[in-house]
């Protein structure tokens, strides 16, 4: 099993994701002779899980069923076991896009956190790029090594355990991206810049306040960082549903004095806009908001090596 390459059969010792529902899922790690509580039920990994494929349906001690799914970055971000903040797939999606990663790109990340972004980086550069991850606390770093091995990305991904800010990011004008979600990324742009290839690299700086925002451009103008923009991203999902109307009436439309009395049991007359609507309700589909919704996560400032 690996974060990115799909496998077909659960083995032991994989990551999978037991799902009960879209709003109820969580990680198990898969171990010959154990056993997972659900609400359903218990569920055998050593009858239920070790050689069947990922997707199967599997059903419980109870009589419930749930599904057991190949581990991706997107379910992973949705389950992972929270030692900081982590950054969502919303957010994820336009960092991976403005810093032009691919595959066999070359980043720099600082810090690892728990690890949401990094699993996202590593799909998109593999199988021949790499991540250079910086934390400064040193049992998550520890823990994010951990994780990594466990998930077969180990080979992609080098986790150092250092201050950024202080000591860099260990490398120097080979990355084609750097991005930082630090306190203070003003104080790690000269860094940045020197991990850096030598002209084209990308930078992203991820801040909950604007102070931080202001702070960290002047910090990238004045180590000549151009096309310096900042963008924040408002997630709005819609509930689609159906919805009844009444027809209004809009009683019998008045005839034209100058024209010739109105026949409606003429057939040539049908569909005329003098023609009386028949009163009743009409179904549709609207798409209607949520009434609470995810507002304000942070402000993702870009930047380009000139």
């Amino acid at each position: 099993m690996s974060f990115v390459e799909y496998g077909d059969t659960i083995k032991d010792g994989d990551t999978a994701i037991v799902f009960l529902g879209h709003e109820s899922m969580f990680p198990v790690k898969v171990q010959h002779g154990t056993v997972t509580q659900t609400k359903y039920g218990v569920i055998r990994h050593s009858t239920d899980l070790i050689g069947k494929k990922y997707g199967s349906k599997v059903t419980c001690s109870k009589g419930g069923w749930v599904f057991i799914l190949h581990p991706t970055p997107e379910l992973w971000t949705m389950n992972l076991p929270h030692r900081t903040q982590i950054l969502y797939s919303t957010d994820i999606s336009i960092i991976t896009m403005m810093l032009e990663l691919k595959p066999g790109s070359i980043v720099c990340e600082s810090g690892t956190g728990s690890g949401s972004l990094s699993h996202a980086l590593i799909r998109t550069v593999a199988p021949t790029g790499h991540l250079y991850t910086v934390e400064f606390h040193q049992q998550r770093a520890e823990k994010a090594r951990e994780e990594f091995r466990e998930h077969g990305v180990e080979h992609l991904v080098t986790v150092t355990n250092q201050d950024v800010c202080k000591n860099g990011f260990g490398v120097s004008n080979i990355a084609d991206a750097v991005f930082l979600d630090i306190p203070s990324p003003w104080e790690a742009i000269g860094h940045a810049k020197a991990a850096l290839k030598a002209e084209g690299g990308r930078i992203c700086s991820f801040s909950p306040c604007i102070e931080q925002v202001q702070r960290t451009c002047l910090a990238m103008e004045e180590y000549g960082f151009t096309e310096i923009n900042t963008l924040e991203i408002l997630l709005r999902v819609y509930n689609v549903r159906t919805i009844s109307l009444q027809i209004p009436d809009l009683g019998q439309a008045a005839e034209d004095n100058s024209s010739t009395s109105f026949d409606s049991s003429n057939p040539s007359n049908q569909g005329s806009p003098y023609t009386k609507l028949q009163q009743g309700t009409v179904q549709f589909k609207s798409g209607v908001p949520l009434r609470e919704m995810v507002g304000h996560t942070g402000y993702l400032t870009f930047a380009t090596k000139s």
